[in-house]
């Protein structure tokens, strides 16, 4: 353990202690359920909302590719993602891995990191939920009061400033987020098996865009293949290379890859689920691997047909896929895609609004959050329940008053941050304990986590510069948290000043 108390680690030996402790999650997650929580987390608004704005505004056709690019960076996430899960199987995911690697503070950073990704991730799919539920009720000549129908604002990227859309709130988003709260707090056996029905209804409509879809290709829509160019790198804010959007934001095929990164959040929340894996140094590594492998595959099959059938510039941006059988004359087929898509996108959010609280279990354990409050474990459902309330509160607050692009940008920098410090904690766990028990090993150390820790920094300095301001925001807020509470608070520091050892 480090001199300096910001960079203490904690041991291999002390975290397989606090595995054995009695006051943990339910045990009860197979290698099925697993990759259907991943499979849940990731296939939803990636498909069903941020193809139709990524192609239209920022890669055309060229957004396959983009689909390639953000997922090789994420399967060399993925192979530390679950070198670590199977090490170290309790909750915390890379909050777990950064205490064990670099430190509290680090630790602290990535946990309230993550904690950012899932609310704003959850946000942002209640929002496109919101839109789909909206999209089936008017097929049934139900509508939604303009007052009630979305944000108060949207973000109009050309002037670089938000407008007002003559609406109060987005009640539907509102309404789901607080019923999939009270799924959450009844327990994570009745969450697995809600999500498995949606997955399943998911599933059968994304293969039924493929195999009906692809039969309604035009060629010709391909071309040209990449109308905003090859790349689309910027350096906070400084142009370095490709095309620019009239906000002066970077387009083409790098900056597409970083705004569909979205997409992909979903299996890294698998790990966050490792403490109620039945056997996680196995079954969580073949869930996080599974179920990114089975999504690529299927994103860059629906991107494919999705382009091909309609002209990129005329897709519509909030829900491409139904609207697409639509322009294409299949008017059934776009009632039954969106009904799909509501399960689809609901599974989504009850995957994220899932992990949240357990990065908040595992940092309340270590005393850097109330104890009392966050690592309160319901006596009978045996959830964290009052952080899922909690959280459940404020990604009510923003599905209901912030817009979907404003929230899709920032989730997508606080995952690829996480991402950078799970493939920076492989490299320094492989020399700080290079005897560890490791029942899965990440293949090709050094390359994979340095690669991983390459293409990530790519995409994110892809993304517009005020991405990073607002993620300095929230890490700014979460520094002066943790200096005002977190430092004096925390359970390690406090066995060090009563002079317990680390191992």
């Amino acid at each position: 353990m480090s001199a300096n108390p910001y960079f203490a680690t904690k041991s291999m030996a002390r975290l397989e202690e606090e595995m054995r402790d009695e006051n943990r999650l339910r045990r009860i997650l197979g290698p099925v359920q697993l990759t259907s929580l991943g499979v849940g987390a990731i296939i939803g608004a990636g498909i069903f909302v941020a193809t139709g704005a990524a192609a239209h505004n920022v890669a055309g056709p060229a957004l396959i590719l983009s689909y390639v690019v953000a997922g090789v960076t994420c399967i060399f996430a993925a192979l530390c993602y679950a070198e670590f899960a199977a090490m170290v199987p309790v909750a915390g995911s890379a909050y777990t891995y950064a205490y064990a690697t670099m430190g509290e503070l680090c630790a602290w950073i990535i946990g309230w990191d993550l904690v950012l990704e899932y609310a704003v991730g959850s946000a942002t799919v209640a929002t496109g939920w919101s839109g789909y539920f909206q999209n089936v009720l008017n097929k049934l000549g139900i509508y939604v009061h303009p007052l009630l129908r979305e944000s108060p604002w949207r973000y109009d990227a050309a002037a670089g400033k938000f407008l007002s859309t003559g609406s109060i709130l987005n009640l539907p988003a509102i309404v789901i987020v607080a019923l999939v709260t009270v799924i959450l707090v009844k327990g994570i056996q009745e969450s697995a098996s809600f999500n498995a029905a949606m997955v399943m209804i998911k599933l059968a409509a994304v293969l039924f865009v493929i195999g009906v879809g692809a039969f309604l290709v035009d060629k010709s829509n391909w071309h040209p293949f990449a109308p905003y160019g090859w790349t689309g790198v910027s350096f906070f804010g400084f142009h370095v290379a490709g095309q620019t959007d009239p906000g002066g934001s970077p387009v083409g095929v790098l900056a597409g890859a970083a705004i569909i990164f979205f997409a992909y959040i979903g299996f890294d929340s698998v790990s966050t689920h490792t403490e109620e894996a039945r056997n996680p140094r196995r079954d969580v590594p073949i869930g996080i691997i599974a179920s990114l492998l089975i999504c690529t595959v299927l994103y860059i099959a629906v991107v494919a047909v999705l382009t091909g059938m309609v002209k990129y510039d005329q897709l519509d941006i909030n829900a491409p896929v139904s609207r697409a059988f639509q322009q294409k004359g299949i008017g059934w087929a776009e009632g039954i895609i969106a009904a799909a898509g509501v399960a689809g996108i609901t599974s989504v959010l009850l995957v994220m609004m899932l992990s949240g609280p357990r990065v908040f279990l595992a940092m309340a354990r270590d005393g850097l959050v109330p104890q009392s409050f966050f690592g309160a474990v319901h006596e009978k459902f045996r959830t964290p329940w009052k952080s899922t309330i909690a959280i459940g509160l404020f990604v009510t607050i923003m599905s209901g008053f912030l817009p979907i692009d404003a929230l899709l940008h920032l989730a997508n920098i606080g995952t690829l941050l996480a991402f950078v410090m799970v493939c920076v904690a492989v490299l320094i766990m492989r020399r700080t304990n290079p005897g560890a028990n490791r029942p899965f090993r990440c293949p090709w150390v050094p390359f994979v986590p340095i690669m991983g820790i390459l293409t990530c920094l790519l995409l994110m300095f892809s993304l517009p510069t005020a991405n990073w301001w607002r993620l300095f925001a929230w890490l700014g807020i979460g520094l002066v948290i943790y200096l005002l509470y977190g430092r004096h608070h925390s359970v390690l520091q406090k066995d060090r000043d009563r002079g317990i050892p680390a191992h």
